[in-house]
Order: structure tokens, then sequence, then C-alpha cells
């Protein structure tokens, strides 16, 4: 199959008629610029790799505007929960299921092609496994399969309530896991879609709040070495001053001393670093996954993003708590955020001349695909033929010259602007419509 693009954002920047050959497979054999329409079907719009969503809960998708009441209290991301543990009680792998199609049909249509589901609702709502423990994993990878996305599924180690191995709370039974239960459920599906590239199974700790430093360890060593890992960390200063109190070391910086954190690594949300924290980061090729609509949904602050850019840092977005599916949303965010704290604009650029949503794209795809395990995030020979087709017929991207495609995409589009979607070489969306 071959296709041809009028202008396609390679790893070099824009390149003008560029024809994409794809293997039966779905890998792109060869990528070449300069090609004439007659070289394959000629595409109606320029062309972006696809944006892998390195962290989304599908579920929470069900509460998106719902938690917007001010209580008595007052209102953080612990009262926040407290409505999360609601409305997990009211689930089942059929209604999951059904609830998770419909997200990732929706992330598809907004132009992401792959999405890592940090998944921890593993029991029923007593709190009892169900006779396949593997049973709310696999509506979720089944969902996925139906929408036509590409899926990481990472069933979550959650074992304590707080730092320091304190027991888990009455509403949080549904979600308790050890590490044998973890190993257990990926294994299984590791065997069930061995042969299915559109689905990886890695594996999660919820974070150092909900395990111990040997339950990580035993997750770690019991897993195959080539495996996505991924936890939450350092989302909120309670938890920093949590885990010091516990382990004797802030969440990052006691990561790093006793695992050998690398690109396999995805360190989400990593608000509140110091910078020694941030640099060390940033060296160990371990991937930020920041989720920057959920952050500022639940007020957990702002990730250091120049300096970790300038120190080389690999990054990726996710749509974590669903109260946005859009990609173009996040990175918007990620970088306005920055101006915000800064007081400077075109923060994410590190160089004269560079483009803050170029930059911005082109990092965080990269840095998804490897942080979902799949090699996409670029348009290049030997990558999966994972993409996106924008419409240019629609303000502010009608008219608009190569050099400001990605930045009006990015920072001035308020209407959906992916007309259609392909993941491993196969149309999902046609005229923003979701297709099988």
């Amino acid at each position: 199959m071959r296709i041809v693009a009028p202008l396609a954002f390679l790893p070099g920047g824009w390149a003008p008629d560029v024809a994409l050959e794809i293997a039966p497979d779905g890998t792109l054999l060869d990528v070449r610029p300069g090609a004439s329409a007659a070289d394959g079907e000629l595409l109606d719009g320029p062309v972006l790799p696809g944006m892998p969503n390195l962290h989304s809960h599908a579920f929470q998708r069900a509460m998106a505007g719902s938690a917007e009441r001010r209580s008595p209290d007052g209102d953080d991301f612990w009262t926040w929960r407290e409505a999360m543990y609601a409305l997990a009680a009211q689930l089942d792998p059929e209604s999951l299921f059904a609830l998770a199609r419909d997200v990732y049909r929706a992330m598809l249509a907004a132009g992401y092609t792959a999405v890592a589901e940090f998944h921890y609702l593993h029991r029923d709502p007593a709190g009892a496994w169900y006779a396949d423990k593997a049973a709310m994993s696999r509506a979720l990878v089944v969902a996925a399969k139906e929408a036509g996305i590409a899926i990481c599924l990472l069933p979550a180690l959650y074992a304590h309530g707080d730092a320091g191995g304190a027991p888990l709370g009455a509403r949080q039974r549904r979600f308790a896991a050890g590490v044998d239960d973890v190993l257990d459920i990926a294994r299984t599906l590791r065997a069930e879609y061995a042969h299915d590239p559109d689905v990886v199974v890695g594996v999660c700790a919820h974070s150092l709040r909900a395990v111990t430093p040997a339950e990580l360890r035993a997750l770690i060593d019991g897993s195959p070495r080539d495996v996505p890992i991924h936890l939450h960390v350092a989302e909120q200063l309670r938890e920093v001053e949590a885990v010091r109190a516990a382990l004797g070391a802030r969440p990052v910086a006691w990561l790093l001393a006793e695992h050998d954190v690398n690109a396999r690594w995805c360190v989400v949300h990593a608000t509140h670093l110091d910078d020694a924290e941030r640099d060390a980061l940033a060296r160990s090729g371990a991937v930020a996954g920041l989720c920057p609509t959920t952050e500022a949904n639940l007020g957990d602050g702002f990730f250091s993003l120049g300096p970790y850019l300038a120190a080389g840092g690999a990054l990726g977005i996710g749509s974590d708590s669903n109260v946005s599916l859009a990609p173009a949303e996040e990175l918007r965010w990620l970088e306005y955020g920055q101006r915000l704290v800064t007081r400077r604009r075109v923060v994410a650029a590190t160089r004269p001349g560079d483009s803050a949503g170029e930059t911005l794209y082109a990092r965080a795809a990269r840095g998804g695909a490897l942080a979902c395990g799949v090699r996409a995030g670029e348009l290049r020979a030997g990558a999966r033929a994972d993409l996106i087709v924008l419409d240019d017929r629609v303000a502010p991207l009608a008219g608009a010259p190569p050099g400001e495609l990605v930045d009006r995409y990015v920072f001035a589009t308020d209407r959906p602007a992916v007309r259609h979607a392909m993941v491993r070489g196969r149309w999902r969306v046609r005229d923003g419509c979701c297709v099988r």
C-alpha cells in the first residue's frame, strides 16, 4: 500500500509530496519526499505522526465535569478521590468495556493512535476477585480492539493506602492487588495477545505510597526486561512528604537511587521535583508522563518543563482522568502553564527559531511511543504507520504555511482538526468518523 501526503511532518521537519509505503504488517517500508500524485493514494491534508496517549484511566471519563461544586471543607486532589471512588464502585467488566470503547473511539477521532491504560480497578465492587482475575483488564483490551486503537495495558500493583505500608482503606478494596496478582494478570494477557502488535502488556505500581520497596522490587524482577514500567510519582506535595518520611528521600530521588530507571520507565506527573531530581530524571532516559488538563483540574501544580527539555529529558502526554481527550489541548496547556509560571513566551522551544508547537509535538510523540512500548511517534522507515491527516479546511489551518501548521494546530484550533487517523496501516478515522 502506498499513500502520498502533500505535506508530511518528518523527523527533520516538514517535507512536501511524501510517499509512504506501508507493508502488509502495518509498518512503514519507505518514506520518500519528492513523490508525484501517481505514486499512490493522494491524501487530502498534511500528515503528522499519530500521538500516543501515555496515561489514561478510561473509567474516569464518566465523571468528567461532575466534581466541580465546592464542598464545605474545601476541595483538592484528596477530596476529588472520594468522587472517583464512588464511580469506581459502580463498574463491572461489561460497563467498563462499553465506557472504555467509547472513550478510545473519541481518543482516535481526536488524534491519539495508541493509549497506555493505567489500570487498577481489578476486583468486584465488594472487593472479591472475579472468577477470571483478568476480567477487568481484558475488558479494556477488548475495548481498544473494538475501537481500533493500539493499547499498552498496565495492570497496577496497589497494595497499601499510604507510604510506609499503611493498609488500604475500605473504598480502595476494588484496587487491592499484590505482586503475584499483577504478574499473573500480565502473563495471562501476554499469552492471549502474544501475536497482536496492537497490544502491549507492561506493569505499573500505582505509586510509592501504594507499594513497599520490596513489593516494587519484586514486581520489576518478575516482569520481562523489555516491557514498560509506569508509576505515579510526586503528583502532590502531601505525597512527597509522606514518601520522604517513610523512605528517607524525595520520591524521584529515592527511585533513581534504588532502581535502574531507564527508557522503559514512565514517571507519571513528577510535578514536584527539586532541581537535582529534575536533571537526574532527564539524564536517566525515563519518560516524564505529563497530563496538563488533569493536573490543572486536580490542582497538582506545574512540571519544570524548560530546564527539563534543555537537559534533554524525554516526555509524553496523557489524558489521565479524561476531562479532555484532545492531544492539542494537552500540548497547549503544557506550554501555557509554563508561560504563566515564568511570565515568558515560547518556553518549550529551547533554540532561537524553533517552534514551541513543533518541539512539543515531536518530543511528545516520540516519548509517548517509548512509554507505550510501540515503534511509533515518527514517520520513518521501520516505524508503525500510525498517523493523522489534519483537516486544513478548518480555520486557522486553512492557508497556513508549513512552518506554522503545527503551531496553529496546537495553539489556535478550537474545533476538531483531525480529518483521518491511521493505526498500523489501517484507517480508523475517516472524515472525522471512526470506522472499522
